[in-house]
């Protein structure tokens, strides 16, 4: 069973004296092994902990309190143990003992250390690339990466957990309201001492209803229809005729639930009649529960939960049509969502046609998330909901009623007596109220701009394979979506592992394989995953009306020279915008050409470094492509980066002025050479501009310039070299400053001084 204990074990209340010792060690470990199977975890800890205290060297006995602590989901104390068993046995004994290391740091919300370890569990189960470990290990390198980048995000609604009187010390999961009744099943003791020790002869899960009335709960009753001596209960769901509920019984068989849907003919707010589902839903010796009854393109329908055979691996989701509220067809695997591990509670939003449900495989910030899968013709890939409906903890049974959704998670804040994450509680979700109306006699407030769910996105890298788009190019523009030269790029993974490793050990060249494609995975999937989430932000916001400028740096490795490689960065940020243009049928086009009818604008501050910031120790050899194209050295320098945005004011320089270009690229020059570049500016509005005063750092160059800018006026502003130019590459910044204006408009100065 998955929570808590069943009955009191006496064997606690032993005297432990020295007469005990290595004699009491045997029976301690029996004991608690009988308590890990029977689901009793919190006594099976209890003993283990009493083992230890006896025999603290035994790897194994440290691997079984581990297994007791994830079971017990104390994710912090099982965390610390798994780390124990590794670092004695590297994996030889207890090869799952670094996943499961991981993955509580996961749960315990430290994506960053739990990226590391999958990194390792990875490289180490590389022979095996289709065992599970392997690609669990994968899986969860993605999922961390992910919630890295998304656990900022929070739906605007108000979140609150339920009140005590549905939330026990114990597990409660909730599952639907009906005729104005929470329906909910808990895992709740008659008495509870503040030690955990039950006293109920009977602890089983039962089935709650609760009356709601503006907001507030009654006392739950237990569904004594729905009470079995030798049975647990739960998973409730009604027909839309309320003719028919539908709900699991479970055996007590511990740790492991053998549950079956059952149906009771309910009438006039009676039950009567209660019956097996036959073969047909409930396949022999396996386990089928969550039932979800309702209507799919027409036809009444029954989702559920089983790992019966035909499935993708453990606990799949399945839906079967339903012909005359008792005939049912064979049942049919959900394939597109589900995945080797296990995927539960399946809820069904008629409305918006969507299906809800707990996985803990696909992207998700810990154990179960809650993901959404819409259907039009067939259910489309699944997205998970986000915070806060989501946790690093278990969050499963979501479900709606009105305009509240409903979650249960044993995340930090629930009730409990000992480990702060044993237990489920139920949670509601609503939208945050809409503000007040403003009285027409009053000032309204300026709408307070921020950037802080775009900013929170940056940077946004994105990377590119050599040379690319356009290779042996010296044009500025591509015709390339980024989009589309990722994935060529993505395809090019093997030659990037078979390149790479040319030549080593075959341990070394695992490794640069492993490393090779970590890379991919960490940073070349992960800059996508990163545009596509600034990317709908982006577009909310200039939906709003907002005026935005973004600022995009170039790099590329240093193989190609320094002109051609700015050129190539060049292309590289004109492959983004093409992104942009092209992206749902154009939908940035106006605003990227300021047509918006509502004014909204996106431009692009560019800012082509070429490799003028390259990491020097990256090979330019032509000749050592192994280490110059296929590295992860280079790969890691042959990117873009979106790395700031700011809001054009209407007043802002940003809105009120045109450069011919954003960059004065000088190229390759000697040192003693007298350098001359002039860059246009021209003011787009309808004010009268006054140049203040232009700088560039150093001093390395003087800037002469007319001081005033008419509506519509071009000016030239005329660069001049002062003193001998650096040798080698280098980079400075030049600043134009305006009167009335606090920031400068900054123009980046990019050279190359030949001896």
């Amino acid at each position: 069973m998955s929570r808590l204990h069943l009955i009191l074990f006496l064997v606690l209340c032993w005297p432990l004296n020295k007469t005990f010792g290595q004699n009491n060690l045997g029976a301690y470990l029996k004991h608690a092994q009988e308590k890990f199977e029977s689901g009793d975890y919190f006594y099976a800890a209890e003993l283990y902990q009493k083992a230890m205290a006896i025999d603290s060297n035994s790897v194994a006995t440290l691997w079984n309190y581990a297994e007791t602590l994830r079971a017990y989901k104390d994710y912090r104390k099982a965390e610390y143990y798994y780390k124990k068993v590794y670092d004695r046995e590297a994996g030889g004994i207890y090869p799952y003992s670094l996943l499961y290391y991981g993955l509580m740091q996961k749960q315990n919300g430290n994506y960053d250390a739990a990226l590391e370890t999958f990194k390792k569990v990875k490289s180490k189960f590389s022979k095996d690339k289709k065992g599970y470990i392997y690609l669990k290990a994968k899986r969860e390198l993605e999922s961390c990466l992910w919630a890295r980048s998304a656990r900022s995000d929070s739906a605007k609604v108000v979140f609150e957990h339920l009140p005590e009187i549905i939330n026990s010390k114990d597990s409660e999961f909730g599952h639907a309201f009906a005729e104005g009744k929470l329906l909910f099943s808990s895992l709740r003791a008659d008495s509870v001492s503040s030690s955990e020790e039950v006293y109920a002869k009977s602890y089983k899960t039962r089935l709650y209803s609760s009356e709601q009335k503006d907001s507030t709960f009654s006392v739950p009753k237990v569904l004594k229809e729905f009470v079995f001596s030798e049975m647990n209960s739960g998973n409730g769901t009604f027909s839309r005729d309320r003719s028919r509920f539908y709900f699991s019984q479970c055996s007590d068989g511990g740790a492991s639930y053998k549950c079956k849907i059952m149906v009771a003919t309910y009438a006039s707010g009676r039950i009567s009649r209660i019956d097996s589902l036959g073969t047909i839903i409930n396949a022999p010796g396996k386990n089928t529960t969550m039932p979800c009854l309702t209507y799919l393109n027409g036809d009444e329908v029954l989702f559920f939960a089983s790992d019966r055979e035909g499935g993708q691996g453990g606990m799949d989701l399945w839906y079967s049509i339903i012909r005359n509220g008792t005939q049912f067809m064979k049942p049919v695997n959900l394939k597109g969502l589900n995945s080797v591990d296990n995927e539960l509670s399946p809820w069904f939003d008629t409305l918006n046609q969507t299906l809800y449900f707990a996985s803990s495989w696909h992207n998700g910030f810990g154990g179960y998330d809650i993901f959404a899968s819409t259907f039009k013709e067939q259910f489309a890939e699944p997205q998970n909901i986000g915070q806060p409906f989501n946790s690093p903890a278990n969050d499963l049974y979501y479900f709606k009623h009105a305009d509240t959704a409903y979650v249960s998670s044993n995340r930090i804040g629930v009730n409990y007596s000992k480990n702060p994450t044993c237990c489920s509680d139920i949670f509601s979700g609503y939208p945050v109220p809409p503000p007040p109306p403003i009285p027409v006699d009053s000032v309204p407030t300026p709408k307070k701009e921020t950037l802080a769910e775009l900013s929170k996105r940056l940077p946004v890298t994105l990377y590119f394979h050599n040379d690319c788009p356009d290779p042996k190019s010296r044009d500025t523009l591509t015709h390339v979506n980024y989009i589309n030269g990722y994935n060529d790029y993505r395809a090019l993974l093997e030659k990037y592992q078979m390149e790479y490793s040319s030549g080593l050990d075959p341990v070394k060249a695992e490794e640069a394989k492993e490393d090779i494609e970590s890379f991919f995975i960490e940073y070349v999937d992960q800059g996508v995953k990163d545009l596509q989430l600034f990317r709908d932000l982006l577009l909310e916001e200039l939906h709003n009306g907002s005026r935005i400028n973004l600022t995009v740096k170039g790099f590329a490795s240093p193989l190609a020279k320094t002109d051609y490689n700015v050129n190539l960065t060049k292309r590289r940020i004109s492959s983004l915008v093409n992104y942009l243009r092209e992206y749902e049928n154009g939908v940035f086009v106006p605003y990227i050409d300021g047509t918006a009818k509502n004014g909204g604008m996106v431009q692009f501050t560019e800012v082509p470094f070429g490799e003028y910031t390259a990491n020097k120790l990256t090979s330019d050899n032509f000749h050592d492509q192994k280490n110059s194209v296929y590295s992860r050295a280079a790969a890691i320098e042959r990117k873009i980066e979106i790395q700031s945005v700011d809001f054009m004011k209407e007043d802002s320089l940003l809105s009120l002025i045109q450069l011919s270009q954003t960059t004065l690229d000088l190229k390759q020059l000697k040192p003693d050479s007298i350098v001359e570049q002039q860059l246009i500016l021209r003011n787009i509005s309808s004010r009268h501009l006054f140049l203040r005063s232009a700088t560039c750092d150093d001093s390395l160059f003087s800037i002469s310039f007319p001081e005033t800018l008419q509506p519509g006026q071009e000016i030239v502003l005329t660069y001049k070299s002062t003193k001998p130019l650096p040798t080698g590459l280098f980079f400075v910044n030049s600043k134009i400053f305006f009167v009335g204006f606090k920031d400068p408009v900054v123009v980046p100065i990019l050279g190359e001084g030949k001896p």
